[in-house]
């Protein structure tokens, strides 16, 4: 159990309290009341917005040091032009990777989905629409969007994916229901480059992924833009990348082989 879950449980617990101390009429100042308050309206925000804080959902962002290897993981694809331009960096040194498409894309654009599974790595499910409020939706609303990924990915590859990345990493029980029903394997990251926020030159990207990229950590990166079409500056930076993991002695798989098939199965493409 993650210390900021074990907070929510310690602040709720000391909640109910509080509500039977104001009931036997030994309530406790009301400075203590609004801390407690703003205590829990903190560790909640955290929960929603930073799903690596693990409040509402297990989730693996890295593992321990050990295995020699990294797993780089690519959001928002898959596009035309650019997810197969990532695919021939990779395969010229012989990296894997684990990209976590949009469902909506996957549709518009089978074949590129058929081609990274063909090339050996991993398709997960990164909702259909990446709707920002997914976390908000009912529980029955979320399980029908990740199921239509998942069948959005299955036509294409012939590959049915158990690992999902919240859409913007937003997290909430709702969320918690949802994939608890479907078996999935919540994926984080310990490796971020902001890639797909504003403009990063290659040096930023490089400099910013430089402390983290270490052996067990787990780099979100993307391949395609959430909208549009302009390339993310991460794949000029790709090959440094991935001299750098290399430099280091490290190897580039996909997520479920770094994190092993007790934990999420190797999705298998039958093209």
């Amino acid at each position: 159990m993650t210390p900021a879950r074990l907070a929510v449980i310690a602040l709720v617990s000391c909640s109910y309290g509080v509500i039977l101390l104001s009931i036997a009429g030994h309530g406790p100042p009301l400075w203590f009341v609004v801390g407690l308050l703003a205590a829990q309206a903190i560790v909640v925000h955290l929960g929603i917005f930073f799903v690596n804080f693990g409040v509402f959902l297990d989730v693996v962002s890295e593992i321990e040091p050990g295995r020699r290897a990294v797993a780089l993981t690519f959001d928002d694809g898959p596009h035309p032009v650019h997810t197969p331009r990532v695919l021939d960096m990779l395969d010229a040194v012989g990296a894997k990777a684990t990209f976590f498409v949009i469902g909506a894309k996957a549709d518009a654009h089978p074949e590129v989905i058929a081609e990274i599974a063909r090339r050996g790595h991993e398709v997960a499910l990164h909702s259909y629409e990446h709707d920002h409020l997914l976390f908000m939706r009912p529980e029955p609303s979320i399980v029908r969007d990740l199921v239509k990924t998942q069948d959005a990915i299955e036509r294409a590859c012939g590959a049915r994916s158990k690992l999902f990345r919240p859409p913007v990493g937003f997290s909430s029980p709702r969320t918690r229901v949802a994939v608890k029903e479907l078996g999935l394997v919540v994926v984080g990251w310990s490796a971020r480059a902001f890639d797909g926020a504003g403009r990063p030159s290659v040096e930023q990207i490089l400099e910013r992924l430089s402390a983290s990229v270490r052996d067990g950590a787990i780099v979100l990166l993307h391949d395609a833009p959430e909208r549009g079409d302009n390339a993310p500056t991460s794949l000029e930076a790709l090959p440094a990348l991935l001299a750098m993991i290399s430099e280091r002695g490290l190897s580039t798989v996909t997520v479920s082989s770094l994190i092993g098939s007790a934990q999420a199965e190797p999705v298998v493409a039958r093209v």
